[in-house]
Formats: C-alpha cells, sequence, structure tokens
C-alpha cells in the first residue's frame, strides 16, 4: 500500500446535482488539504465564489501533479455531458459518476493514491443508466478482489464502531438471509480489518441477537440460540473476542460502549440508528473486505439542500480523515487482500 506521506487521497464527485462539490470545498476551507477532487474545475471555482468561501481552486492533470502544500483546491478536471444543476439530477451526468468511482478504485489498487473516499451518489439516478447495485459498497465489491465475508459496510464515528450482517435488504428478509457461516464470515473480517487498519491487536466484538431480549430463550425466536450463538461460538474456537448475543436494546449505552471495540449487528437499522442518533453529522462509511482503503460521508446527495449554503462538511472530513489514518495504520496480512 501505497505510503499516506506520499500519496493524496482521491475523492470522487458524487452525483453533481448534490452536495459534494459544497461539503469538498468546505472541507477544504476547513483545514482538510489532504485530497483533491475529481470534478469540474471552472465549476468548482464558480461554486466557491457563489457560496461565498475566500479560497482558490486549481485544475490538475492526473494525481502525480497534486501538492499538499499547494494553496488552493486541486481538482482533478473532467467534464460533465449535461451542466449541473444544484438539487435536479440529471442521468445525462450517471457516467462519469460511475467513471470516477471505477478510475479511484483502480489508483488506489497501484497505489497511485492512499485511499478512496466516495462522495454521495443518487442510486435511483444511476439506476435509469444500467448501475446494478444498491450502492457503492456492492459495486466496489464486484470490481476488486473481495475477502470471504466482504464487502462489509463498517459506520463508524467517535463513539461507536458498528456492522450490520445483512445490509440493504427488507426486514422481512433478514431472518431468513442468516446463517451461522455469514455471520462467522463478517466477525473474522472485521476482526481482521481492526487489527490491520484501526491498531486493535485484540479486538473486541458484541454480537447483537436478532429478537426482543436476544430471543429470550427461544420464546421470542429462535435465531438467536440456533443461528447467532454457533457463530459466536466459532468465533470464539478462532481466537476472536466475540460475546453475545446481546439485547440491542441495551448495547449501546455509554457504560456497554466501553466494553467492545465494534458491535457486530444482524440488519441495518439495529445498528444504524444508534449511531446515527449518537453522530449524526460525523459519521463515517467505510468498506472492509476490498484490496484498498474506500471511506464515505454517511449521508445522502442533500438535494434539498444543494447550493443553500447550509451543507456541512462535518461527516466528509471525518471520512477523509479516518482513510488517512488506516493508510497509516496499515499492518499486512498473509491473504493478500488488504482488509
Amino acid at each position: 500500500m501505497a505510503s499516506i506521506t506520499r500519496t493524496p487521497i482521491l475523492v470522487t464527485p458524487g452525483d453533481p446535482a448534490g452536495i459534494g462539490a459544497e461539503i469538498a470545498l468546505r472541507a477544504y476551507m476547513a483545514g482538510c488539504h489532504d485530497f483533491f477532487l475529481i470534478e469540474n474545475a471552472t465549476r468548482m471555482t464558480a461554486l466557491a465564489h457563489d457560496l461565498n468561501l475566500n479560497m482558490q481552486v486549481q485544475k490538475i492533470s492526473r494525481p502525480a501533479d497534486f501538492h499538499q502544500e499547494n494553496k488552493a483546491l486541486q481538482v482533478l478536471d473532467i467534464d460533465w455531458p449535461t451542466t449541473p444543476v444544484l438539487g435536479a439530477p440529471d442521468v445525462a451526468n450517471a457516467r462519469p459518476v460511475i467513471d470516477a468511482i471505477e478510475t479511484g478504485a483502480k489508483w488506489a489498487q497501484d497505489g497511485t493514491v492512499a485511499a478512496v473516499v466516495t462522495n454521495p451518489i443518487a442510486k435511483a439516478t444511476l439506476y435509469d443508466a444500467g448501475f446494478a447495485y444498491p450502492g457503492h459498497t456492492e459495486f466496489l465489491g464486484s470490481i476488486a478482489p473481495v475477502r470471504a465475508g466482504g464487502p462489509a459496510m463498517m459506520l463508524a464515528c467517535d463513539m461507536l464502531r458498528v456492522v450490520p450482517v445483512t445490509v440493504h435488504i427488507p426486514l422481512s428478509a433478514v431472518a431468513s438471509s442468516l446463517t451461522p457461516e455469514l455471520i462467522i464470515d463478517k466477525g473474522r473480517l472485521v476482526a481482521n480489518a481492526l487489527r490491520t487498519h484501526f491498531a486493535i491487536p485484540s479486538p473486541r466484538l458484541a454480537v447483537c441477537g436478532l429478537n426482543p431480549h436476544a430471543g429470550e430463550q427461544g420464546r421470542m425466536g429462535t435465531e438467536d440460540e440456533a443461528i447467532i450463538a454457533p457463530a459466536i461460538s466459532q468465533l470464539r474456537a478462532d481466537g476472536i473476542d466475540a460475546l453475545g448475543p446481546y439485547p440491542a436494546d441495551t448495547l449501546f449505552h455509554e457504560d456497554a460502549r466501553k466494553t467492545y471495540d465494534l458491535v457486530l449487528g444482524m440488519y441495518h437499522d439495529q445498528v444504524l440508528i444508534p449511531l446515527k442518533t449518537l453522530n449524526f453529522f460525523g459519521g463515517v462509511n467505510i468498506t472492509l473486505g476490498l484490496d484498498f482503503i474506500r471511506t464515505s460521508p454517511d449521508h445522502g446527495t442533500g438535494f434539498d439542500i444543494a447550493g443553500k449554503g447550509v451543507a456541512r462538511p462535518d461527516s466528509l472530513i471525518a471520512a477523509i480523515r479516518a482513510a488517512k489514518s488506516m493508510a497509516r495504520n496499515y499492518t499486512p496480512d498473509d491473504s493478500g487482500i488488504k482488509q
């Protein structure tokens, strides 16, 4: 993996009708200078002016042109097929959005950049252009080598890290989708990532139950005893400090959070609601199981506020800092896959 001291972080544009461009400008203004942005440099200069941001934008032609000491937001210049209108997504601009993600992945794999940070995309717009994936996580998993159990979606903030075992599926499909093997693979993947990228040599995993009261010994559902508990036993046999299954309603208060490094949940909202309640603006989405580092702001495109001067860059800043920290902490294992 490339040294973070020599290589920049790449930020993708996301949907150009959203807040990605604005939060990139504001992140730079806030002192976050470790990245360059794929966008249209002329558009970024105009947007900075419209937002009354006293800053410079500089066009670069390739990642090697990036210089951190440069006193300008450096933009790898691209052309949009149609002029983006803030708040009005256009399927005509979908292809460059997808191309930027693919380019970021390629450059992160070959060490041209230290990591890729993806700005929010509008999935419905991309679907109209033939995009066939629920989101970034699944798309990146289709174009890169993936470790068993991956790709997995970690959400992290300063107070909590979580990974849902199932992600973008209906709640009605969660129970039938859970297997001991799936939970074991996710647990192994997460434990490895915490060691290799987060400098946690002996990770502690708290595993959520599925049902209220973690099934109440089978009285409120059998999945906790029949599926989740055997998976935890296997993880412990592997030498991983995994405990549970715990009732989710007792797992996220301050004292409980001191007892683990990450919560492995069974479904999306079970773990994302607590994290976003604790830190709505500062959460980071991290993809585990790829052969490169990818993070993202933990919010959407913000079409309703795009161009109004109110978009907050907190989550993008946290995503860039997380990517930088992961690259700095990286310790290889013997799998050939970096996460």
